[in-house]
């Protein structure tokens, strides 16, 4: 196809010619793939703008649990007024465990294998009750009975990780207590369904002992978050730039193509 106009020359005999001459590309938005294209484009750029939020959320989380387990052991607060002069701070505490008013926290993995947390009373010496997320067991190793090397006696020392309850996520059900279905910790909820009390408002993630793992597996004061909002991020954007392309492209036309 000849895409050049018509266009008149005057030789220097005064006799006149048509020749032909390259006609130039426009950018000319058409109707509907504009109005297909600008609200997805809006909305890419707004999921890349979320994951850079995201990002920014979970590196300052990242920075803040480095920052506060680093800090010397302290014994666990009365109260916490200030999560964010206690949350994930270090603590060691003395007590005896109360194995049989213990609560299994479903829907949880380790390595790939699914099972259970541990949350045990823990009675403290000065007469506290504080509940302690001791760590993950196997599906096959949820009773108590078919795991008494787990079941600690007498008077220890535990060092732990501050936590604060109620942080259910938005699409987590509500837990169950009736029927021992427990998927977050609430400390409130979980003291009145044992009859513990006095119970502590926060609870304590167990830190595990160096070496080889030993159930119940404990937590970890290094950092194992993931961190990938970045790569969603430029994901989102790319996607954006190339749709923006892509309609650049197609409506960048030359007047008889239209």
């Amino acid at each position: 196809m000849d895409y050049r106009l018509p266009h008149i020359l005057r030789t220097e005999a005064g006799l006149e010619r048509v020749v032909n001459m390259p006609t130039r590309r426009r950018f000319q938005p058409t109707l509907w793939p504009t109005i297909i294209t600008v609200p997805a484009l809006i909305v890419l750029v707004a999921l890349g703008t979320l994951q850079v939020d995201r990002l920014q959320w979970k590196s300052a989380l990242i920075e803040n649990f480095e920052t506060m387990v680093s800090q010397p052991l302290v014994p666990p607060p009365q109260s916490v007024s200030d999560w964010k002069t206690w949350r994930f701070r270090r603590v060691s505490m003395t007590g005896v465990y109360q194995h049989q008013k213990e609560i299994l926290l479903t829907g949880k993995t380790f390595e790939g294998t699914a099972g259970f947390h541990v949350i045990t009373p823990f009675l403290v010496r000065d007469g506290r009750i504080i509940l302690v997320n001791r760590g993950w067991v196997p599906d096959k190793l949820s009773e108590r009975e078919r795991r008494p090397e787990t079941l600690i006696q007498g008077l220890v020392k535990v060092e732990g990780i501050l936590r604060q309850d109620k942080r259910r996520g938005y699409f987590v059900p509500d837990n169950e207590p009736n029927n021992e279905v427990w998927l977050y910790v609430d400390t409130d909820e979980m003291s009145r369904h044992r009859e513990i009390v006095p119970v502590a408002s926060y609870y304590v993630d167990a830190i595990r002992r160096p070496g080889p793992y030993a159930l119940p597996i404990g937590a970890t004061t290094e950092v194992t978050v993931r961190n990938e909002h970045l790569q969603y991020a430029i994901t989102w954007y790319l996607l954006a730039a190339t749709l923006a392309v892509i309609y650049f492209i197609y409506h960048y036309r030359r007047p008889d193509e239209e």
